[in-house]
């Protein structure tokens, strides 16, 4: 499926881009941020376990065990950003 990924703060800063368009075939959120950290630097320590990072799937906070659909959109964020 392909979904639209999005960078927001200190993600988007670490990455140098603010979206992407991601072809994947992760189930959930989950997965689909460990293929993100699989790609290596500087995926894997913007979006590192051990880091503090939100989701929201089509503008709607939400766990990682929510289901990825395709044509969604997906945001990582840190847990506070500023306007």
């Amino acid at each position: 499926m392909r979904i639209s990924v999005r960078y927001f703060a200190s993600v988007r800063e670490a990455l140098g881009r603010g979206n992407e368009s991601v072809e994947t075939d992760a189930p959930t959120l989950a997965a689909l941020r460990d293929e993100l950290i699989a790609r290596g630097e500087p995926y894997a320590n913007a979006l590192a376990r051990g880091k503090a990072v939100r989701m929201a799937l089509d503008q709607l906070m939400c766990a990682e065990t929510v289901a990825l659909k395709d044509g969604g959109e997906v945001a990582f964020f840190p847990p506070v950003t500023g306007g």
